[in-house]
């Protein structure tokens, strides 16, 4: 079922630009792709390796901004920025990891936002590299390709890669080690394991999935400000991926599906959009504690097995009545 439901959705997504009325929606779509894959690294990190991060928006913003200075200022091609993004994007998480992980809980959320701060303070005031606040646009000819059709197939073959490779990445040793620590750190260390080592590399993987994230978004946008790198977005993430579902591969994507969609389209209708997003995670939290995939699950699998108690007497009349 899991399979069959996995090929279903992938199906969807191929065929959904050619049912959406308008590139106005098609835009949409894009951008749920591009947020789901930056949910799904707050969650490699959160609900994997159980900590939460208020400053991932940073990893985002350090990739869009390396794209744009190397395409964009220097002029190079759109696939040797998207090299010097990965890897300038990368060596951040990899630094930024060996400052947050010296900590763990409340202190590591505190160290995360200031490192995020910070970040946005640099792109904020460099204004010979960053531009400030007027933040750098990009030609036609500085990303790979400004047809919104192709920038969809992109970025859903991008995230649809990622997926892959992270849900192998999670049902490997290193995964289960990962989880491991997440759920009993002191016993993990009594048995041999070194859980710095594995923290570390579970940051390192969280940030470089946010790294793709950071390219794709600034090829949607063609734009890139402090803004992006901004708490607000860190927390938008947290928040999508609480509604989607923490721990779960897909549930992010639901949940930046939710956000997107609020902001998109119910700001185009009211003012007080945030307060219907308000409303709804309330309802989440008290419906779906666990999150809206989960949750769902959960739902339907309660009603299937009414269904099941509701058809099994039936059924056991049959051997009765051909005995009669």
């Amino acid at each position: 079922m899991k399979t069959v439901g996995i090929i279903f959705i992938t199906a969807i997504a191929c065929i959904l630009p050619f049912l959406l009325p308008g590139n106005f929606y098609l835009g949409i779509a894009t951008q749920i792709l591009v947020y789901g894959l930056f949910a799904v690294s707050v969650n490699t990190l959160a609900g994997y390796g159980g900590m939460v991060s208020l400053g991932h928006a940073g990893f985002l913003g350090i990739a869009a901004y390396a794209y744009a200075v190397t395409s964009g200022t220097y002029g190079f091609s759109p696939w040797i920025a998207v090299g010097a993004a990965l890897l300038i994007g990368t060596a951040a998480a990899a630094v930024f990891g060996l400052i947050a992980l010296r900590t763990s809980g409340l202190s590591f959320l505190m160290i995360t936002l200031a490192l995020g701060q910070i970040v946005w303070g640099v792109a904020f005031r460099y204004t010979d590299l960053t531009n400030g606040d007027n933040g750098i646009s990009l030609g036609r000819a500085s990303v790979i390709s400004a047809d919104p059709l192709t920038l969809y197939y992109v970025c859903l073959a991008v995230l649809a890669l990622v997926m892959v490779l992270l849900a192998a990445f999670i049902r490997s040793p290193l995964g289960a080690a990962i989880k491991g620590v997440r759920d009993q750190p002191r016993r993990m260390s009594t048995l041999g394991y070194n859980t710095w080592a594995i923290r570390y590399v579970a940051y390192l993987v969280s940030g470089f999935v946010a790294t793709v994230s950071g390219i794709l978004y600034v090829q949607i946008f063609q734009f890139i400000s402090p803004h992006a790198l901004s708490l607000t977005v860190s927390s938008e993430a947290v928040l999508m991926v609480i509604a989607g579902g923490i721990g779960t591969l897909f549930g992010p994507l639901l949940g930046a599906g939710v956000v997107v969609l609020l902001k998109n389209v119910a700001s185009a209708y009211t003012d007080r959009w945030p307060t219907l997003l308000g409303c709804i995670f309330l309802f989440i939290i008290i419906a779906m504690p666990e999150g809206l995939l989960p949750g769902s699950k959960r739902i339907l699998a309660g009603m299937i097995g009414s269904f099941r108690k509701g058809a099994a007497p039936s059924a056991s009349l049959q051997p009765t009545s051909r005995a009669r």
